[in-house]
């Protein structure tokens, strides 16, 4: 058997059609022409979704005492975006062409053409226009009237809501530091030049954690929470030869950071970020306690001093995340006979079903049976009754595709010997088992 090593470009637009054909993304608004930079989760990726949702949320709240939840509203009050700088500061280096009228970010515009002053669109030299900025956050009114009072902004990012939570959080939960909030939610950019699928897009979903400590124990809990962020990919089956630091240089660093690394993921269009771990200092509550005239310092009443909290940041993407993991799980495999079988290899914690049931046939008694096999074990994860046209080869490769751990035939042995076949998806090998036992075996495969 002969596995396809490559990681071309082309693959990409594999993933795209298989992400589409299995119900896992859509192009939004589809149906009337689409929206550019926006996508439908359909049944298969909102259940994949939330499978990498819940598996961070698990991993930074629940499997811990010192991180717990919050989730902010989308809309805040203006003055937070001012306190954080994202009113003045949160932009990008924007140029147009005079040829094609498209419109670019002007730092991406060589790594597009190969030149800086070639359209990556119509390909004409010397025709962009000088860089200008461009502010990323979508402007909305509260109120009936559109007027700059009650001017809001769509949030950019959910960290801003943990920030003006931190004295409630802290005091309601009696928590000593060092403690996080974690919050996944919403975010909205209004991104020049979005692209790669679902990696940059306008409305995507953040998994971000805000850990508040003492500031001599900064570089600690830095490496720290940079060494769990990295483990917490790998325990998902993320290859490690797909994965890389990329520590930001001076020059690359935020106005809030002192410092920055990113985990890089080698895309089938290159190596993009995947997820930051920030080091913010003091600078965000100290901003908030500067422009709200709240005290957001922290009382250690153990070691008698009073400071304002360093901020370690863990900044990962819902969306992104889960597009890694798609890539990432993704193979092409040549059979014996040549043909090629086409396999999603995700994680059972992460594959949106769990356990596809198959009757060889839709007459009435294996009918009867599978749907008994299928209700015995509903309560393990999402399962799949399919008994759709095709041979039981056929299902097995639609399984395949969707990326279902585990295949059980019901057949016409199965009403005598009251057993049925189990399938592993990624070696293939099947084995007779009672019925009466499916499901405790599985109930072991699927424990985390």
């Amino acid at each position: 058997m002969e596995k396809r090593a490559t990681r071309e470009p082309d693959r990409m637009a594999d993933i795209i059609s298989l992400a589409k054909r299995r119900g896992y993304i859509f192009p939004s608004s589809e149906i009337y022409g689409g929206i550019n930079a926006v996508f439908d989760y359909g049944p298969l990726g909102v259940e994949f979704k939330n499978n990498v949702k819940r598996a961070w949320w698990d991993a930074m709240t629940r499997q811990r005492d010192d991180v717990v939840g919050l989730d902010a509203g989308i809309l805040m009050a203006r003055r937070v975006w001012q306190a954080s700088g994202h009113e003045e500061v949160f932009t990008d280096p924007m140029v147009d062409c005079l040829n094609c009228k498209g419109r670019f970010r002007a730092d991406q515009v060589e790594e597009l053409s190969g030149a800086p002053d070639v359209c990556p669109n119509c390909g004409r030299k010397g025709t962009l226009t000088e860089p200008r900025q461009f502010n990323l956050m979508f402007k909305t009114y509260m109120g009936p009237l559109e007027e700059d009072a009650g001017l809001i902004y769509l949030r950019p990012e959910t960290a801003q809501g943990i920030y003006v939570n931190f004295e409630n959080v802290q005091q309601s939960m009696r928590k000593r530091l060092p403690f996080g909030i974690a919050q996944i939610g919403k975010a909205f950019r209004n991104e020049i030049s979005p692209g790669n699928f679902t990696y940059r897009m306008r409305e995507f979903e953040q998994m971000e954690m805000q850990f508040f400590i003492d500031p001599a124990d900064e570089e600690k809990w830095f490496d720290y929470w940079r060494e769990q962020r990295w483990r917490w990919y790998q325990d998902l089956g993320m290859k490690a030869e797909h994965m890389q630091w990329h520590p930001h240089a001076k020059d690359e660093l935020a106005h809030y950071a002192r410092a920055a690394v990113d985990i890089y993921y080698q895309f089938p269009f290159g190596w993009k970020e995947m997820e930051g771990i920030h080091d913010r200092t003091d600078w965000d509550l100290r901003r908030h306690s500067e422009y709200s005239g709240k005290d957001l310092s922290y009382y250690d009443d153990i070691e008698k001093k009073k400071y304002i909290p360093y901020i370690i940041e863990t900044s990962a993407g819902a969306d992104r995340a889960s597009l890694a993991f798609l890539c990432d799980a993704y193979d092409e495999e040549t059979l014996e006979k040549g043909e090629t079988r086409v396999v999603l290899r995700l994680s059972k914690k992460l594959a949106p079903v769990k356990v596809a049931v198959m009757p060889l046939s839709k007459k009435e008694p294996l009918v009867e049976l599978a749907r008994k096999v299928q209700n015995d074990i509903r309560p393990l994860g999402l399962t799949q009754y399919d008994d759709t046209g095709g041979n039981i080869g056929k299902r097995y490769r639609r399984q395949d595709e969707i990326g279902t751990p585990y295949c059980i035939t019901v057949d016409f042995e199965s009403l005598q010997d009251r057993a049925v076949t189990i399938r592993e998806r990624d070696s293939m090998e099947q084995r007779r088992v009672p019925i009466a036992d499916l499901k405790d075996i599985l109930a072991d495969e699927f424990t985390f």
